[in-house]
């Protein structure tokens, strides 16, 4: 046939073109259109404590409720140029693992924009490109607020920034690339730094100490002192009475009077809650009751799961570890990662994120007047228009909020108290809120060593059923982001790559200063509530309950439970070569990465490859009672061979002297000694930094001593100089 004709093919292709052209436009059109909101609707009402909303009415009526979409425009990594942007001349970084750091840095730039008059934002550190610093501009500021996490590591966030800053080349690459000094890249940077560690673990603060060195180093100015904040002692202390002088060289820097600042007019909010009306919220087209994140869609690959895309995962087996006579609950739980994309190695820790218990909900609810409309849906904004983060996912609602996106059952802070004292009903409560606010001492007694809830707090102060009027919005600024909580995993991928183990106990306890109290761990009960489910069983009526049902009952069936998790990578590791020997002290769920360990390499000795000598020190109260996974051990070390085996310390065993792990490990000096030095093994120590962690260390400066002829002097430095090695690693918690 030689008369033309449209190919079919054609057709698709031209189709194709012709919807990709109407997307784009719709796409264009609608980033065009200005909300801070997800939704698909503008909520109508500015929700405050301060102002009745009976005299915003009129105002009120005269707002547009037309639908409008967010604008979704590519964020920059580029902050020099955003400063630039947004006229700012002041940038907080930090890098968070729990949200402390992150609050610091949000709270020292709203101190700096309200009371000094600093053109201020906050940065992550993962979202921008740090090879910039050498760009900007000499009468600016970058102010760095660090965390060190385990063992001398930065945090997640900052990761990048380290290898590329500290861990990487000598002289690291820059933008510009053509300074008069090549030595010195950073000289027209000016910064301050404050760190957060905890002074029970060896590397304390290293990763602030080690980004101010190289900083200097490459040229850049510090102003003022270094900061320093002990998570062991009194970290908010230790920060207030860090930024007062920090402040004065920060003034002299930008030439401002100090003594002449001050706060000026009102308290200036950062975000603002706005309320949407039932007309309103029919029209939304996504309400978020608990993600971590908005839905990402993925083409032709699975999501990447981290800190900021938790997966959720069924818990396909927990039982009870401990014995019925014992007075505490040990759990041991199985997480499902079939088909997740999930990976993991044995040492590797997973994230466990909790929901908070429904009494501290429904308690700060009642205690700030919002029980009644606990389902109201609103969204929250920055009012920094430079601001493009939020805390959380939004539209959501207030019962969400508090229940999943707030970290309500931690003290709250200082500053946090004294800033109700405006708020307070009346003189007594304002005077009680302001007490607490500038007494040191009082702080401590009554709510950070007492470990007491703001709920709490608030309730003691106003009386049951009393009520304050706090702006929600405070609420969010001042209470921090509810973080995961981590667990070594008592698991290996050679034995079960399909399912993560961890090994929990549930955790009580009364604090001294308030003895008729109790405490309750959020993540283990929340894991202890997730097991009562799963086992069909009943739990004591004073324990704290929890909603596990996840967003719109996701999480919840009669015979499964999914939780959210991910994985974080670990350097806490096996030797490379199997057949080296290692030895692992590891007292109660200190022995968890352990089981992990000896998995891996019974594995390796299944599979014919040489495995050494595998030793694990063991401790526990009663053999009868909290001896962790006693039914396994034979079995595995049997697989390992002659020179493996598991030593146990037992402290509270009936007719048995009171013995810890580092009595047992002199008692076995020789073998400890003859596997560490002579055959070159490696040593692990797993559990509690303050104590158990010191006197094992002690005790191995002692064993060199002993069986090495060595002086104390020559000892201790041995032992350093296999920790310098990564022959000595610890995974250890305060």
């Amino acid at each position: 046939m030689s008369e033309e004709f449209i190919d079919p093919l054609d057709v698709a292709i031209w189709g194709a073109v012709l919807v990709g052209s109407v997307v784009y436009w719709l796409k264009d059109r609608a980033g065009s259109s200005s909300s801070s909101s997800s939704s698909s609707s503008a909520p109508t009402k500015s929700i405050t404590s301060t102002t009745s909303m009976s005299s915003s009415i009129a105002a009120i009526s005269k707002q547009s409720t037309t639908p409008v979409v967010a604008n979704k425009s590519k964020k920059t990594r580029n902050f020099v140029q955003k400063m630039k942007q947004t006229d700012k001349t002041v940038i907080f970084f930090y890098g968070s693992q729990t949200g402390t750091a992150e609050d610091y840095a949000s709270r020292l730039a709203k101190e700096g924009s309200q009371v000094y008059g600093l053109k201020t934002m906050t940065a992550d550190l993962e979202e921008y490109d740090m090879n910039l610093l050498d760009t900007l501009p000499e009468d600016h500021l970058a102010v760095f607020v660090l965390a060190t996490y385990g063992e001398g590591e930065p945090t997640d966030n900052a990761v990048e920034f380290w290898e590329h800053l500290v861990t990487g080349e000598d002289l690291p690459e820059f933008s510009a690339g053509n300074y008069q000094d090549p030595e010195r890249p950073l000289s027209n940077l000016h910064f301050v730094m404050f760190g957060l560690g905890n002074k029970t673990y060896e590397h304390y603060n290293s990763v602030c100490r080690k980004v101010d060195e190289k900083l200097t180093n490459l040229g850049a100015t510090r102003i003022g002192e270094r900061g320093e904040g002990d998570d062991d002692g009194s970290l908010e202390e230790d920060f207030l009475s860090w930024k007062d002088d920090m402040w004065k060289a920060v003034c002299d820097f930008v030439g401002i009077d100090f003594s002449a600042a001050g706060l000026s007019g009102p308290r200036q909010a950062t975000y603002k809650v706005l309320e949407y009306t039932p007309e309103e919220v029919q029209q939304l087209t996504k309400i978020f009751h608990g993600e971590h994140h908005e839905n990402k869609i993925s083409v032709g690959s699975r999501p990447t799961y981290d800190a900021k895309n938790p997966c959720s995962a069924p818990i396909s087996v927990s039982r009870e570890l401990f014995a019925a006579s014992a007075d505490r609950h040990c759990l041991h739980m199985e997480i499902d990662i079939a088909g997740s994309g999930i990976t993991y190695q044995a040492g590797d820790h997973i994230a466990i994120w909790p929901v908070n218990a429904e009494d501290q909900v429904l308690k700060l609810a009642n205690v700030m007047n919002l029980s009644a409309k606990l389902d109201a849906v609103v969204t929250v904004s920055n009012t920094d228009p430079a601001s493009t983060k939020l805390p959380f996912p939004v539209p959501t609602t207030y019962r969400t909020i508090l229940r999943n996106y707030l970290d309500i059952t931690a003290p709250p802070s200082r500053a946090f108290i004294g800033q109700l004292v405006p708020f307070a009903p009346n003189e007594t409560s304002s005077q009680a809120l302001a007490k607490l606010g500038e007494d040191k001492e009082a702080f401590r007694l009554q709510v950070a060593d007492a470990r007491r809830s703001v709920a709490t707090v608030l309730e003691r102060i106003l009386g049951q059923n009393q009520t304050i009027e706090i702006p929600f919005d405070l609420l969010i600024e001042s209470v921090p982001r509810l973080q995961a909580r981590y667990y070594s995993i008592s698991s290996s991928p050679k034995a079960y790559p399909t399912s993560i183990h961890l090994t929990a106990v549930v955790l009580d306890y009364k604090p001294a200063v308030a003895p008729k109290e109790t405490v309750y761990g959020l993540a283990t009960n929340y894991l202890h509530v997730c097991h009562a489910h799963l086992n069909k069983a009943e739990l004591s009526a004073t324990l704290p309950k929890y909603d596990i049902s996840g967003p719109q009952g996701s999480f919840l069936t009669h015979d499964h439970v999914k939780v959210p998790i991910h994985v974080r990578h670990s350097n806490f590791k096996l030797p490379r070569n199997s057949a080296v020997p290692v030895v692992m002290v590891g007292p109660g769920t200190g022995v968890a990465p352990f089981r992990g360990f000896i998995q891996d390499r019974a594995q390796d000795a299944k599979n014919g490859k040489k495995t050494g000598a595998t030793v694990l020190f063991f401790g526990c109260r009663r053999e009868d009672e909290d001896y962790l996974y006693r039914d396994e051990w034979d079995e595995l070390m049997a697989q390992l061979g002659a020179g493996s085996r598991v030593i146990t310390a037992l402290s509270r065993q009936p007719g048995v002297p009171k013995t810890y792990v580092q009595q047992s490990m002199k008692e076995h000096r020789t073998l400890v000694w003859d596997l560490i030095h002579m055959q070159g093994g490696y040593f692990y120590v797993c559990g509690d930094a303050k104590n158990m962690a010191r006197e094992v260390n002690h005790q191995l400066v002692e064993i060199a001593m002993e069986c090495g002829g060595m002086t104390e002097d020559k000892a201790t430095n041995y032992v350093k100089d296999l920790r310098s090695k990564g022959r000595y690693e610890e995974d250890v918690w305060s």
